[in-house]
């Protein structure tokens, strides 16, 4: 990512069926950089993050990739882009090595099953990894899912909405570990938690002044 401001948004406004969300909101994302976006509940994180990871459009305004409108560099911003959701997108019948490989497969890394290995046994699961993906716990879902930030060191956009949920001690200093170390690399990070968690050089952006009336 070459641009200052690998991603942004100009003018964004989200309705939920008829209700809007939120307008005018204008948001910068540095390579390098850890936000940590904050709202209520029903405040629209998680819609602003689906409008980010081009997977919702917005009713107003454009996000900007590269500085350029999204819609019309969808492909590249989405190979740019590692967005994890509430669900864990792992497919139930897989074991958990084969659904790790087959999303490092889907970003066109090579090697996606040693590679897929490696990034579980850093999440503390390599002893799971012949287990089927329907005979895990929500926890061990939740880490193998975010084993995909573990797959390679490319400088994505990381958007990640409650990484931290179903997370034990251990796993949450692992994963802030990574973010911390994708943001030295030059990535960017956008997350959400419920949960208070101390990332070195995150800062705060707030929903509500955005809110509509």
């Amino acid at each position: 990512m070459s641009a200052e401001l690998p991603l942004a948004t100009r003018g964004l406004a989200c309705r939920r069926g008829r209700q809007l969300l939120f307008s005018g909101l204008d948001l910068g994302l540095r390579r390098g950089s850890i936000t940590w976006l904050r709202g209520t509940n029903g405040s629209g994180k998680t819609s602003l993050m689906r409008i980010l990871a081009g997977l919702s459009q917005p009713a107003e305004g454009q996000v900007l990739w590269q500085g350029e409108p999204l819609r019309r560099v969808v492909d590249a911003a989405r190979a740019g882009t590692v967005y994890i959701g509430h669900s864990n997108a792992l497919k139930e019948d897989l074991t958990l090595a084969e659904a790790v490989a087959f999303l490092a497969a889907l970003a066109g890394l090579d090697q996606p099953l040693p590679r897929a290995q490696r990034a579980l046994e850093l999440m503390g699961l390599a002893s799971r990894r012949n287990a089927p993906v329907r005979t895990l716990s929500q926890g061990q879902r939740r880490r193998g899912a975010l084993a995909r930030l573990a797959l390679d060191e490319a400088p994505r956009a990381w958007i990640l909405d409650e990484p931290y949920d179903a997370l034990d001690q251990s796993s949450v200093q692992t994963l802030s570990g990574l973010i911390e170390a994708h943001a030295a690399r030059g990535g960017l990070v956008l997350l959400t938690s419920h949960q208070s968690v101390a990332l070195n050089g995150a800062s705060a952006f707030d929903l509500e002044p955005f809110r509509a009336a």
